[in-house]
């Protein structure tokens, strides 16, 4: 499995372990150790669970808590006026929260492939037209949080 498989397994699994914190009530240490012990690279009910990268998958579900109240009002101001991010759905909001993360604090993956990656993890749960409402606020954030990625291509 490549670095890139693993990745996004890594993505899709902090996107569910977010999503389980906030409507459990888990605090992070549960929710990490129960992710790592039984869904990552794991069977659960029936459905195998890629093997992840459990470093970047820590990264991204810590970064988010850490940095909820700003990614929060980097999204809300994304958002279409009138529909702030506690209005939207809570796995939505836990993909918007991590793919907001990796642009502002992962400059070492490519703005591209942060949006690409998102929009297919918003696929596994939703019908096209919520995939195209991730893809446009994280290109949204993403022209904002990487201004010189953007503007290498302009030239």
């Amino acid at each position: 499995m490549s670095k890139a498989d693993k990745r996004a397994a890594a993505r899709l699994a902090a996107v569910q372990a977010l999503y389980q914190m906030e409507v459990t009530g888990k605090g992070i240490n549960e929710i990490l150790a129960e992710f790592e012990a039984y869904w990552i690279g794991g069977e659960v009910e029936g459905d195998r669970y890629k093997p992840a990268e459990v470093a970047f998958f820590r990264d991204i579900v810590a970064g988010v808590l850490d940095d909820q109240l700003v990614l929060d009002r980097l999204v809300d101001d994304t958002l279409s006026k009138g529909w702030p991010l506690k209005r939207v759905e809570a796995v939505m909001r836990a993909i918007l929260r991590a793919g907001a993360y990796e642009l502002r604090q992962r400059a070492d993956v490519p703005a591209r492939v942060v949006i690409k990656e998102y929009v297919d993890v918003a696929g596994a749960f939703f019908d096209r037209e919520e995939a195209g409402l991730v893809n446009a606020v994280l290109d949204a954030l993403a022209r904002q949080l990487r201004v010189d990625e953007f503007a290498e291509r302009a030239n």
